[in-house]
């Protein structure tokens, strides 16, 4: 006798959610808050499947995407059947994140195979920010986002929240390529939105507080203190569902640590960027997330030396800043850009000039190589910083490099 197939519409849907056992899919279900066994879902799975109630009916549809009858279920005599109020969620699911709304026969229609290469897609840009030019990489990033969007809406269950997780971190990369690349703090700040309600679609308490810090920077580099100390603690906040990892806080710490000393707060900074070392040197059973690959020890110094530097701690920002650009790793152009700048600037506020322009020059050298918005940032504010000093051959020399058509036209580009 043949073997009966079974409810193939619900495995279907079960697979493509990324529920790959029936177990798992049970599971998902008690999270919800319901009793269910793995045999119970064996026998949704059956031939002829049993009517569920109606909380594992909310359940069903909220974890697989697809109404009662979709997922192979026959409603008893007379029953009507609810399937507009699936609809109203899956297009204020998709509103979140600042789409149209979509067909409801495009819900879960993707394989659950589209989270893995989506977000290998995104892996990908997340190393190739460190070497392809932003604007070059901006609009691929942009693209992937917009792919992600669709399949979000194509998509359940957990398929859907890696989905959703690796959009929110392909629109936090545009968001850093605006802000820190292209200085475009006003879009920015609609793509990290953007980011944040994709993490929330994922349930991925990290990848917010990463979104909320970076939210951060705008309002504390405006000199904005009240509303950048208030998105740092909803970061904190979030940190502590993770749970973080021992980088993560120190990351957390540095990023108010800079807000602090924009707005003139240096001695609070500086005792954040002690936490932070505590943070790091203590270390944590908690894994550092993938994603977290623009901070390091050497990172954290490199917040401590531009902070003793506005400080006016020039020796120990000297010694700190000498040490990071020795650290830093030959993949670490961009931030090779700020180190040089800071170190001009060092030389600069302790009446240097002419080793002050030296790292200048090096620091246009390497943006010549690598545009780098903040790292050109750095080296405008030396010059200006190199005033009292314009009638001196290197600081001519300096504006010589500074204003060169190539120079002047590429940052005016950008």
């Amino acid at each position: 006798m043949p073997r009966p197939v079974g409810n193939v519409k619900l495995k279907s849907a079960r697979l493509a959610a990324g529920y790959r056992s029936q177990e798992v899919l049970a599971e998902a279900i008690r999270d919800h808050g319901l009793a269910v066994s793995t045999r119970q879902v064996c026998r949704w799975e059956s031939a002829n499947p049993p009517w569920p109630q109606p909380d594992y009916q909310q359940a069903l549809t909220s974890l697989l995407g697809q109404d009662m009858i979709a997922l192979g279920f026959t409603p008893p005599p007379g029953y009507d059947q609810l399937v507009p109020s699936r609809r109203a969620i899956v297009a204020s699911a998709v509103a979140a994140v600042g789409l149209a709304a979509v067909p409801v026969q495009a819900v879960a229609s993707q394989p659950a195979t589209v989270a893995a290469d989506f977000e290998a897609v995104t892996r990908s840009h997340r190393r190739l920010y460190w070497s392809v030019a932003p604007a070059t990489l901006l609009p691929a990033a942009i693209a992937h986002a917009t792919l992600g969007c669709s399949l979000l809406a194509e998509t359940a269950g957990q398929t859907r929240r890696t989905v959703a997780a690796a959009l929110a971190e392909t629109w936090l990369l545009a968001g850093r390529i605006e802000f820190f690349d292209q200085r475009e703090s006003e879009q920015a700040s609609r793509t990290l939105l953007r980011a944040l309600q994709a993490a929330g679609e994922a349930d991925a308490p990290l990848l917010g507080a990463a979104i909320l810090a970076h939210t951060a920077f705008m309002p504390g580099w405006d000199g904005r203190r009240e509303e950048a100390v208030e998105r740092m603690v909803a970061a904190r906040t979030y940190a502590r569902r993770g749970p973080a990892s021992a980088e993560l806080m120190a990351w957390l710490d540095a990023v108010e640590a800079e807000c602090e000393t924009r707005c003139g707060n240096t001695r609070t900074a500086l005792h954040l960027i002690g936490h932070a070392e505590d943070t790091l040197a203590a270390g944590s059973q908690n894994a550092t997330p993938e994603w977290l690959d623009w901070f390091s020890p050497v990172r954290l110094a490199a917040f401590k030396g531009n902070i003793q530097l506005k400080a006016g701690h020039l020796p120990q920002a000297r010694q700190t800043l000498l040490s990071v650009l020795e650290a830093l790793e030959p993949s670490e152009e961009k931030q090779a850009t700020v180190i040089l700048g800071d170190l001009a600037a060092v030389e600069a506020t302790a009446g240097r000039p002419e080793e002050a322009c030296a790292y200048a020059v090096r620091a246009l050298d390497q943006l010549e190589r690598t545009w780098y918005a903040m790292g050109m940032e750095r080296v405008r504010e030396v010059r200006r910083a190199l005033t009292p000093h314009q009638h001196e051959r290197c600081v001519r020399d300096l504006d010589d490099r500074l204003y060169r058509w190539s120079t002047t036209v590429s940052a005016l580009a950008r």
